[in-house]
């Protein structure tokens, strides 16, 4: 199965577009133990709640980082990484069928995105992973794996990001039309698309008509777009659907990411005592807002 068709394929078995982050903040999470023992309890306890009352998201996005920052290589410690082995081996118990994206966006010359696209693909078993496009084709299509998703960084949901996204450069493929960079990426993107099917893009919610633009230059190319930024972050899932809708955007191919708002909203400890029960409310309030 190709990555456009698992991503239609689960859209479809939970009626929404929900992509939902898993990256463990420690003094967050509840109980005591190691972290490693933090994370196994925490995601295995709101799991059962969600598969019990039939909820699910269509995506699930780990991002690496939050779980090899707890190793301690030097001294033979992998216990964040075994934490993310853990956390996958329940995805795959709970909701076989939903894709995992893993978070990591790598990027750099041929062999070592070949490396990271390794690490992604056939160690982790990741369906898709996150990259950066600063170093071009050669960075980006090692990941061009078979029946997997690439989301290329394209409009990015934090502040910073306009510094370099919107500066104005000439258009790489035409070589003709000046543009935003972000833009130049978009046909960069698409250009490649056309041999290698799963390449997306990565676009944020905070930038609501530039959200727009790209959108109307997606629809009908089979282009996923992962969305982050709705949540704390402070973009909009109702503006994001309305957007993908009124531009023509297959919306089965995209996925609204949140992931601190639906796993610890209360930031820090103290962790609540009906935790298991704001989580589930703030998941099933955007799956919801994000229904098919």
């Amino acid at each position: 199965m190709s990555y456009i068709e698992l991503l239609r394929q689960s859209a479809e078995a939970v009626n929404n577009i929900v992509c939902m982050g898993l990256d463990p903040q420690i003094d967050a999470l509840p109980g005591e133990g190691s972290p490693r023992e933090k994370i196994n309890t925490f995601f295995d306890e709101l799991f059962h709640r969600m598969k019990l009352e039939g909820v699910s998201p269509a995506a699930f996005k780990p991002n690496i980082g939050y779980y090899s920052a707890l190793d301690n290589p030097r001294e033979d410690d992998f216990s964040g990484s075994q934490a993310l082995c853990d956390v996958l081996d329940m995805l795959d118990g709970f909701f076989p069928g939903i894709p995992v994206i893993l978070d990591s966006k790598r990027g750099d010359i041929a062999r070592s995105s070949l490396n990271y696209a390794i690490e992604a693909f056939d160690k982790w078993g990741a369906n898709a992973t996150t990259i950066s496009p600063y170093m071009g084709t050669d960075s980006i299509l090692p990941f061009a794996y078979e029946d997997k998703g690439v989301y290329i960084l394209n409009r990015t949901s934090n502040p910073g990001g306009a510094v370099l996204q919107n500066l104005h450069i000439l258009d790489p493929i035409d070589e003709k039309e000046i543009y935003p960079l972000y833009t130049a990426v978009a046909h960069l993107i698409a250009s490649l698309a056309k041999d290698h099917l799963g390449l997306g893009a990565v676009v944020g919610a905070t930038n609501i008509q530039e959200l727009k633009d790209i959108a109307k230059y997606y629809a009908n190319k089979d282009i996923p777009m992962l969305i982050p930024g709705v949540g704390s972050q402070g973009g909009s899932a109702e503006e994001v659907m309305a957007a993908l809708r009124g531009e023509g955007y297959d919306i089965k191919l995209a996925r609204i990411n949140s992931s601190s708002a639906l796993t610890h909203p209360w930031k820090k400890a103290p962790v609540p005592e009906d935790y298991l029960d704001i989580c589930l409310k703030n998941i099933k309030s955007l799956v919801e807002k994000c229904s098919l």
